[in-house]
């Protein structure tokens, strides 16, 4: 491995991250933009117990390599996987849980269900968020003439830089009218002379465009301006009403260093403060600031596994950890005795009990707090020990004092819904003293990349 540039490799696998897999004498390669069954000339970048490389030329495509359907593929990193015919991507991921649970769960042989593919692979997501810069993103033939160009964008980060933005012509994540907002955005903006906001000193009038779309046909707007200027701002928003059918048009202005809006007023410029989103019979309201799952079709599919998985009878009492906006809570309230969500962030409970609210559901109680704190034994005392928990939580998985609380609340069933199965495996194995693996669930929420959602079921032992 003296060598940084190697010739004529081949490419074995896929990375839990993305990245490739290849193997040069004893030493593992993750490596960029490059496929199974690709050989490829790469240049090593760095080097510890394992290297990581640089694809500086593809020799070879792989047998199973397919034309990027995205114009944007080369440059935007996100879509990672578009080389990659569906099918196969599915067979990853789903080998991804299995290895994981395997590697990290010390689990011989796990049940991994065949995973459930997304019926959309393209314009899927319900939510996209683009940023105004003044740094576009440039191509290799435009490098050095700058001063013949716009540089102003209206698009994505490019990966791995904070400060550039990759101008989006056409994105194939969220359906009409999502495009032509932004375009429309845009040409608005250059026409007017609105400055795009500078990144680095935190500058511009225009920073951020959020869009919201639903199942129910209805379509949300949110702008972030980097600074108040009424005589500026409200034309702009003007323009949106006018253009578009928007059931809710928002703004908030965002003077921080940071891109959040969670802690900052949003002000409704037009319509309802609010979109729906339907499952079955139950109605969502989702604002501006509210958490939803960005793939409305699969969510549905992933909430009635975990239904399925639970087989409530309407006599139990059921936990749902890490609640966030309490869908999954509302969504098993009509099944349960009781539910009670538990969610650190404050916003998201108030959504929560407003979702609790509008379906009916008297059954349901929400509390605001770190997990670790909310989650004691007095806490179980005194709403009850549950007979089911739902564990959603983020893709760091569980604090390590979680485990020991469970298996003291000796729940029969625990239902584990997660975004990254890595930490998903490290926790099963945490309760494994107590627990039985069933088996799990994959669930593709996100075609094209490395993402990969994963249901698993843990039945306490000699409760069966």
């Amino acid at each position: 491995m003296k060598i940084s540039n190697l010739e004529n490799i081949e490419i074995t696998g896929l990375a839990a991250g993305g990245k490739a897999l290849a193997k040069v004498g004893e030493m593992v390669v993750f490596v960029e933009d490059a496929i199974p069954g690709d050989i490829v000339n790469m240049r090593i970048i760095r080097k510890k117990n394992y290297a990581e490389g640089r694809v500086t030329k593809i020799v070879r495509p792989s047998p199973i390599s397919q034309e990027p359907f995205c114009a944007h593929f080369n440059d935007c990193g996100g879509c990672v996987s578009q080389r990659i015919p569906y099918c196969e991507q599915l067979k990853y991921k789903e080998q991804q849980v299995r290895d994981q649970l395997e590697r990290i769960g010390g689990l011989k042989t796990p049940l991994v269900r065949t995973i459930l593919p997304s019926e959309k692979t393209v314009f899927y997501r319900n939510k996209l968020e683009f940023t105004f810069s003044q740094k576009r993103w440039l191509t290799v033939s435009e490098i050095g003439n700058e001063h013949d160009i716009d540089t102003n964008a209206l698009g994505f980060h490019v990966s791995g830089r904070f400060d550039k933005v990759l101008d989006i012509e056409k994105c194939w994540l969220q359906k009409s009218p999502s495009n032509e907002i932004r375009m429309q955005a845009k040409a608005f903006a250059l026409d007017k002379k609105y400055d795009f906001f500078d990144i680095k000193n935190k500058t511009g009038l225009l920073r951020n465009l959020i869009i919201r779309t639903s199942t129910t046909n209805e379509l949300m707007v949110t702008v972030i301006f980097g600074c108040h200027d009424e005589e500026k701002q409200m034309p702009f928003m003007e323009m949106l009403k006018q253009c578009f059918d928007i059931t809710s048009l928002n703004y908030v202005i965002n003077t921080k260093g940071n891109d959040s809006i969670n802690d900052l007023d949003v002000v409704c410029y037009s319509g309802k403060p609010y979109i729906e989103e339907k499952m079955e019979d139950l109605i969502f309201r989702i604002g501006p600031k509210s958490f939803y799952q960005t793939n409305s079709e699969q969510a549905y599919n992933l909430y009635d596994i975990v239904r399925k998985y639970a087989k409530l009878t309407g006599v139990e009492t059921v936990y749902d950890l890490y609640t966030g906006t309490g869908t999954i809570a509302v969504f098993l309230a009509g099944h349960s005795k009781k539910v009670v969500g538990i969610e650190c962030v404050p916003e998201a409970i108030e959504d929560a009990k407003i979702n609790s609210s509008i379906n009916k559901t008297n059954n349901t109680l929400f509390y605001t707090g770190d997990m670790k704190d909310v989650l004691t034994h007095e806490f179980i005392q005194i709403n009850g020990a549950p007979n089911v928990v739902i564990l959603d939580p983020p893709r760091a998985g569980l604090h390590p004092s979680i485990p020991k609380i469970l298996m003291d609340a000796a729940p029969e069933k625990i239902i584990y819904v997660s975004c990254n199965p890595a930490t998903q495996a490290r926790d099963i194995a945490m309760l494994a003293e107590q627990y039985e693996f069933v088996e799990c669930q994959p669930v593709d929420m996100f075609p094209h990349t490395h993402h990969v959602e994963n249901i698993s079921i843990l039945r306490k032992f000699h409760t069966f």
